[in-house]
């Protein structure tokens, strides 16, 4: 009778931890609806110990299996093997873009960037991006989110909505081309994504306008697509002239809307 109502209330006991878990990642997904799927930035030590914090409490999160499981007094279900991710028929093949390397321009509202989409060490990345701007997605679309923390600057684009959810129809992986230290050069063009998935990209992408450190997450770092090979100063203008009122100094909208008349590759 002791064994048995010992393991009752550890079963109960797990319940209830899963639920909290539960919760905690409810209030995220929340969260996550209402900001951007660029999921991390750092401008100082404090904000790098609470992503990693953070994403301690998210990789913990409980499968619907294992909540199932533990709330019929189980233990936690045996692992089952699942097959590796793999893009939907929507999302273009990266054979159409391996090793080769694409050219255009960027045309914002405020000016112009010459850019260069790197196929060699990201054709996924790349045949997504020139598939994208073939169909003259980007046009109308807005730049939604700046960044001017001292070593985070970025300039982020190409939320369908507008307002840096993501596209769940529209969701493609593997990683690729990612920074092994975390440093994003200025003139980087890297991939969007939701936090701690790395078959998260979508459309979103941001233009990095100075040297920017961004840690990896739970999935690793931010497919680095290309660069920018002129026009640069576009962006660093458009920082400049600040962001709109809002929680943080340092991340939100552009002061100025920014839009993109047209996204062009050849």
């Amino acid at each position: 009778m002791a064994a048995s109502s010992r393991s009752a209330r550890d079963a109960k006991r797990r319940v209830q931890q899963m639920e909290a878990k539960r919760e905690l990642r409810k209030e995220q997904d929340k969260r996550r609806k209402r900001d951007n799927v660029l999921a991390v930035g750092a401008g100082t030590a404090a904000v790098v110990v609470a992503l990693v914090l953070q994403l301690t409490v998210f990789s913990s999160n409980p499968t619907e299996d294992e909540y199932a499981a533990a709330q019929a007094g189980l233990t936690t279900p045996s692992a089952a093997p699942s097959a590796s991710p793999s893009n939907a028929d929507n999302i273009p093949k990266p054979e159409t873009a391996a090793g080769q390397t694409f050219t255009g321009e960027l045309k914002l509202n405020s000016g112009s960037l010459g850019v260069e989409v790197d196929g060699t060490n990201a054709p996924q990345a790349a045949a997504v991006f020139k598939s994208l701007a073939d169909q003259n997605f980007y046009a109308g679309l807005n730049c939604h989110r700046l960044t001017t923390a001292e070593t985070f600057g970025v300039l982020q684009c190409g939320s369908k909505a507008g307002d840096g959810s993501s596209d769940p129809s529209f969701a493609w992986g593997p990683l690729e081309n990612t920074p092994q230290d975390n440093s994003y050069p200025a003139g980087t063009i890297a991939v969007a994504r939701s936090g701690g998935n790395a078959y998260g990209n979508g459309t979103q992408f941001f233009i990095v306008y100075k040297d920017t450190v961004i840690p990896a997450d739970a999935a690793g770092g931010y497919t680095v697509l290309g660069k920018v090979t002129s026009g640069l100063e576009v962006v660093a203008n458009i920082a400049a002239a600040g962001l709109k009122p809002g929680d943080n100094a340092s991340d939100g909208a552009p002061a100025e809307p920014v839009t993109i008349d047209s996204f062009s590759l050849k």
